[in-house]
């Protein structure tokens, strides 16, 4: 299956799917966390890059990567805005992903390398969504490996390369999450 053949066939089904290059892979359900989560990276990056040159997209934002490959983060910021029917967003700088647990190897090897592989795309972010926290992977530029940082409640994602910072709990309000440091008990 080729990239254009994944995309015509998705947009005919019922549940949604991912292209590993390959074949289509079923994307799991989410859970209402997940879905808070992605609502407030969604709310908190157009609030703060409202009137800037970049365009804020959730989960219906398609990514190619390498090979034919098609994935659809939970949230992208590109600067390069396309036609409304294109089917793949150009110019993705930032992604952000909200690994499930049948997901969590997807995100955390391939789409890293994947991700990797697209010049435009200097940030990638893993946030955690069963406690507050998160990983970005960044770099200057689109020829450098990635640098990995561990970010926990409390801290401020910086993203200097569309000029904005975000506190870390803001991704996490309204979630049920357990409090720092309660075990369960």
């Amino acid at each position: 299956m080729t990239r254009e053949e994944f995309l015509d066939w998705a947009a005919a089904q019922d549940q949604r799917y991912e292209f590993d290059g390959i074949q289509p892979v079923a994307m799991a359900d989410g859970t209402p966390d997940h879905s808070r989560i992605a609502g407030n990276i969604c709310f908190e990056l157009r609030a703060r890059l409202q009137g800037s040159d970049c365009e804020v997209l959730g989960l219906d934002a398609g990514v190619a990567t390498i090979g034919d490959a098609v994935r659809y983060p939970d949230a992208l910021v590109t600067r390069a805005r396309g036609p409304a029917t294109d089917r793949v967003v150009p110019g993705v700088v930032v992604v952000f992903e909200v690994p499930d647990p049948t997901s969590s190897r997807t995100a955390w090897i391939e789409k890293v390398r994947e991700y990797q592989a697209v010049p435009s795309i200097l940030r990638y972010v893993i946030l955690e969504h069963t406690s507050v926290g998160l990983v970005v992977y960044s770099r200057a530029n689109g020829e450098q490996p990635w640098i990995a940082t561990a970010l926990i409640e409390g801290e401020v994602l910086r993203i200097p390369e569309i000029g904005i910072e975000i506190p870390i709990a803001e991704f996490y309000e309204g979630t049920d999450l357990p409090e720092p440091g309660d075990d369960g008990g």
